[in-house]
């Protein structure tokens, strides 16, 4: 792929409590909010966002970090350009008060302003409530913002906090318990969570998918996909089932995720 100019989207801020951040909008209908993984609003990304759009929805994407629309790909900026779009965004994270990336049991305080865009996007948008779409880094932000009553469909897609540098981060989430608990009390009203993950995948261990089912019950759906699915051509190990692991072809099964996925979001968003 190239870069993608995002010509098809807005661009705009939201500010809440003294936090601002650049806002990508698309479409029209219910709004999901799609968080970006390390690096950033990628092109494939930005491809998995229009699938959204196109669902009948109005795809939010906050640009937190990275360049929006810079192709990761050693194919497009070389191996010196790939590095350096990749330090830029974790330099962006690691001098943020906004992001917890190791402490277990804690919700990043970035997760307030991404409830409160939310809200302001339910407002605007309409239809009976809101998605999200966490990847990576921000894969248990969806989870985090659960906690609001307007967000009706949230995916964990490949959710890499906290860094499972040691056992009890392994089986840990980034989540506060306060958080937790008023989402398992969602969630035994009838809330479903979504969980995308490759099994070998070690920033995103079996153990937090565990402790997931464990405390949601069956209302967490976890889709656990072999090593072998992910595109054969990816530059990683296998780990971004939606975007640049995905084998976007019938029958395959990142494919099949990613209509499961997709389904989610048309089930609780716009289907009566």
């Amino acid at each position: 792929m190239a870069d993608d100019p995002l010509k098809d989207f807005t661009r705009e801020r939201f500010t809440h409590a003294g936090r601002s951040h650049g806002v990508l909008r698309s479409g029209t209908g219910p709004a999901v909010i799609v968080m970006a993984e390390i690096p950033g609003i990628t092109p494939k990304v930005a491809r998995f966002a229009r699938r959204v759009r196109d669902l009948g929805c109005t795809v939010v994407l906050p640009d937190l970090f990275g360049i929006a629309g810079r192709d990761p790909d050693p194919a497009a900026h070389g191996w010196a350009g790939t590095a350096l779009t990749g330090l830029r965004a974790v330099g962006r994270i690691c001098v943020s008060d906004e992001f917890t990336v190791f402490a277990a049991g804690r919700t990043s305080p970035v997760v307030t302003w991404l409830r409160a865009l939310a809200v302001h996007e339910h407002k605007r948008c309409g239809g009976p409530g809101v998605g999200a779409v966490g990847m990576c880094f921000t894969g248990g932000y969806a989870l985090a913002m659960a906690t609001d009553e307007r967000l009706l469909a949230p995916v964990l897609c490949q959710p890499s906090l906290p860094l499972a540098v040691t056992a009890r981060n392994r089986r840990s989430l980034d989540i506060s318990p306060a958080d937790l608990r008023a989402v398992r009390q969602r969630c035994e009203a009838g809330l479903t969570v979504l969980g995308v993950r490759f099994r070998g995948d070690r920033l995103v261990p079996g153990d937090r998918f565990a402790l997931l089912r464990e405390q949601l019950g069956e209302a967490f759906v976890g889709i656990e996909l072999d090593d072998s699915a992910a595109a054969p051509d990816a530059v990683t190990p296998p780990h971004s089932a939606l975007t640049e692991h995905l084998v976007d072809e019938p029958g395959q099964p990142t494919r099949q995720a990613l209509d499961r996925v997709l389904e989610h979001l048309r089930e609780r968003l716009l289907t009566s």
